[in-house]
């Protein structure tokens, strides 16, 4: 019988590889950003097309590759970063496999331009399915240029199950934002289609937040500086009141290497705890700088899980870290210590204590009860509490000093000759109700009506609109009906109301628009940006008029007519963090996601107050929705108690 094992060709083991390096265009882009760095570059620009399925550049002034590097780099496990096993336990720089360039050759076409400054000409070289199709001398500044194009180009699979490219263009932005906020001193640029979206000229960590997250963070960040033997804690935190409903600015560094930690996470989140809301997520950008050797960065090909030596001490100098920066800051807060003055003129400091006073004190009842052990509960007999020492038999006086006859009559029910049966243990009515006669629950077999007139139609739901309504802790309203009455939750009420309007505005119906006299301006994070420029389309069937302004600045020209008039801004940002909130489920797409969060947003919240009309108006339409008993989560929008089950609670 023949070997059946073989040994793969290199373009079938290289995209092999490439599946877990290259998963999307974001990923190709954190690993070319990170060659730059670890190339000694001051100034990285990063070009992209078609949301880095068409192109994916990193130009970079670094030190450059030779002839003979510039084609080993795309071999598979070819490293500059190590020599030796034990060069693992000493890594400094972002990449160290050898896997990310033999990956990007293996499903798209690259070009490669690299220059050293020795060499009076660089290098050109074209890779098309890890084959090498040209190679040749170029005239090229100093450093090295790298396109990557055509993504997944012989990979139609993976290709067709990238996203689109608003997704894709966040992810990138996501990779770029994290290697720029590793190096703010170097240059970062991003030019998506043309259009230069981030330039980031050299300044402090600070300054590259605020380039970043805008200017609003200025005033908000709390600088957190802590040295040890063992390791090092600097960067920012957020104020609380910076807080927001999505964990998007939240960035942890390991030796400027950004990480993904649940754990320390956790630490971070426990320092804040009693300052924000449990739904709040802080921003803070943190490095932790200590001893390669008591990190594991050699854990999953992307590099950001990492294993710790010692968990919990890190842990722990992450928490104290933030309590201090945020007690510093007077954040948190705090108790005064000192003296007051005014004390020592009491005349309990100013007397002295002589030795008759001491003695006195000593002999006190008080002093040697809480002087010895297990007196300090003690209470001694006084002619004040000497009647009270009986006071179990006020509740159980027939269980005291019975005699064996009486014991047994207590036993079965009776009660003492002469004492009136005060000494029968208490029965609440409840407790008799069910010994005597157990209550059944409901039902068409149990009514003894149906034996009688036969079974009914079953009566369909109707609220009963001339009743009064009435609203309970500003939360619930009590609605009558011609079966009894229904609970009704104003919120999710109100978003089942608003969900089913917004679904017709989506499918061809819009929402009618007021448009605003002078148009507001509302600047966004680049992310937001993005995301915003992809929800544009879908927001103007919903009454929301908005173009785009600069970079990352928007024109709100008008709302849903039935907006109340100066909170333009604030609802879009809103809408924005609680549009993120539902991007993790993949299970909704982007409309219906829009949808939701507009109803979430939009609807009354629990604790407002509603007046006859607004409460009648609102149980109207829910019960003019074509599903009124549940939300688009599935929460139960009223709940319905009828009328011969209240009867039957009150035996009736």
């Amino acid at each position: 019988m023949p070997d059946i094992i073989q040994l793969l060709p290199d373009n079938i083991a290289n995209q092999i590889a490439a599946g877990e390096v290259i998963q999307r265009p974001a990923s190709a882009v954190k690993e070319l950003l990170e060659n730059a760095v670890d190339a000694g570059a001051t100034e990285i620009r990063l070009i992209i097309q078609d949301a880095g399925k068409q192109l994916i550049q990193v130009i970079d002034n670094g030190k450059g590759m030779s002839e003979t590097d510039a084609r080993m780099c795309f071999e598979r496990h070819a490293t500059s970063k190590i020599r030796s096993i034990d060069d693992l336990f000493h890594i400094r720089t972002m990449g160290f496999r050898g896997e990310a360039l033999a990956s990007v050759a293996a499903v798209a076409q690259v070009v490669l331009k690299s220059r050293r400054e020795i060499d009076e000409a660089g290098t050109y070289i074209e890779i098309e399915n890890s084959t090498v199709i040209k190679q040749e001398p170029v005239a090229m500044p100093v450093g090295t240029s790298i396109a990557m194009k055509n993504l997944f180009f012989n990979i139609p699979a993976r290709r067709n199950f990238l996203k689109s490219n608003a997704a894709e263009n966040k992810h990138i932005i996501e990779e770029f934002i994290r290697v720029a906020l590793s190096f703010p001193e170097l240059f970062f640029s991003l030019t998506n289609n043309g259009t230069e979206m981030f330039h980031l000229e050299k300044g402090t960590l600070k300054q590259r937040i605020v380039q970043l997250f805008g200017n609003t963070y200025n005033s908000k960040l709390v600088t957190v500086q802590e040295q040890t033997d063992y390791l090092n804690v600097h960067g920012f935190v957020g104020k609380p009141d910076a807080a927001k409903k999505t964990r998007g600015d939240q960035y942890f560094f390991v030796n400027n290497r950004f990480i993904r930690s649940g754990y320390l996470n956790h630490a971070l989140m426990s320092a804040y705890q009693a300052l924000i809301a449990p739904d709040s997520f802080p921003l803070y950008v943190l490095f932790i700088d200590l001893d390669p050797t008591q990190v594991d960065i050699n854990v999953h090909p992307t590099k950001q899980e990492i294993k710790f030596e010692d968990e919990k001490i890190v842990y722990a100098f992450v928490q104290s870290a933030v309590k201090h920066a945020l007690a510093q800051f007077s954040i948190t807060p705090t108790l005064e210590f000192d003296l007051d003055p005014g004390i020592q003129q009491l005349d309990a400091v100013n007397k002295p204590f002589t030795e008759d006073k001491q003695a006195a004190a000593a002999s006190s009842q008080l002093y040697q009860n809480f002087t010895q052990k297990h007196q300090a509960w003690s209470i001694p007999p006084t002619e004040k509490n000497s009647n009270l020492k009986h006071w179990q038999d006020f509740y159980e006086p027939s269980q005291r000093g019975a005699t064996e006859e009486q014991s047994s009559i207590l036993a079965a029910g009776g009660s003492l000759p002469g004492t009136g049966g005060k000494e029968k243990p208490f029965e609440s009515l409840l407790d008799q109700i069910r010994s005597k006669q157990p209550v059944q629950q409901y039902s068409e077999e149990t009514d003894p009506l149906l034996a009688i007139y036969g079974a009914q139609p079953k009566q369909e739901l109707r609220v009963i609109e001339e009743a009064p309504m009435l609203q309970l802790h500003f939360t619930y309203i009590v609605a009558p009906t011609n079966r009894g009455y229904i609970l009704v939750q104003q919120q999710l009420a109100h978003e089942r109301v608003l969900y089913e309007r917004f679904a017709k505005a989506a499918s061809g119906k819009p929402v009618a628009s007021q448009r605003s006299l002078f148009p507001h301006t509302l600047e966004l994070s680049a992310q937001d940006a993005a995301l915003m420029t992809d929800l544009i389309p879908d927001l103007e069937l919903l009454g929301y008029l908005i173009e785009r302004s600069g970079n990352q600045g928007f024109l709100i020209n008008g709302t849903p007519a039935d907006l109340e008039a100066g909170n333009e801004k604030m609802v879009i940002e809103q809408l924005l963090e609680q549009f993120k909130h539902f991007s993790g489920d993949l299970k909704f797409s982007k409309r219906e996601k829009l949808i939701r969060s507009l109803s979430w947003q939009q609807a009354v919240k629990a604790g407002t107050a509603l007046t006859e009309k607004e409460m009648k108006t609102l149980v109207t339409d829910l019960f003019q929705c074509r599903q009124h008993n549940v939300t688009a989560g599935g929460s139960p929008t009223y709940i319905e108690f009828k009328k011969d089950y209240l009867e039957q609670l009150f035996k009736r």
